[in-house]
């Protein structure tokens, strides 16, 4: 009912959400350089940054050329605004990090990505892709 749709939602101040994304980007060139360390480092800037605006991971894979995050934002934060965030804050600190991948790529990521939204019901077929994503 609407009820239990409303007490399962997350909240702000002003309001009860339940919005889930669905994020897929890659790097330049789709260079597989998301590996090792880099892939580790890139893991924990993205949930670092995500918990900084506010945001909640839901699944997080990290492919040797490309990233699936599957996640939830308040509505007070639009998807581009996130993908700009999380996109430019990683790109800076792991072109500093790691000096290799300054001399192999121009930029870090490419200005396009992929973004779906889910409600419930497909929040779980969205959690079934990335894991089987996960095994491949």
């Amino acid at each position: 009912t609407c009820c239990d749709l409303f007490m399962q939602s997350k909240r702000t101040r002003h309001s009860a959400y339940n919005i889930n994304y669905h994020f897929v980007w890659i790097p330049k060139y789709r260079r597989k350089v998301l590996i090792g360390p880099v892939a580790v480092r890139l893991d924990a800037l993205i949930r670092e940054k995500t918990a900084g605006l506010g945001g909640e991971i839901l699944n997080l894979t990290i492919q040797p050329d490309h990233v699936h995050m599957f996640c939830s934002f308040p509505p007070t934060i639009a998807p581009y605004q996130v993908m700009h965030r999380i996109k430019g804050y990683t790109a800076h600190v792991l072109r500093a990090e790691f000096p290799h991948l300054n001399s192999r790529l121009p930029n870090l990521w490419t200005r396009s990505y992929y973004v779906g939204t889910a409600g419930n019901v497909s929040a779980q077929v969205i959690q079934r892709y990335i894991d089987e994503q996960k095994r491949s």
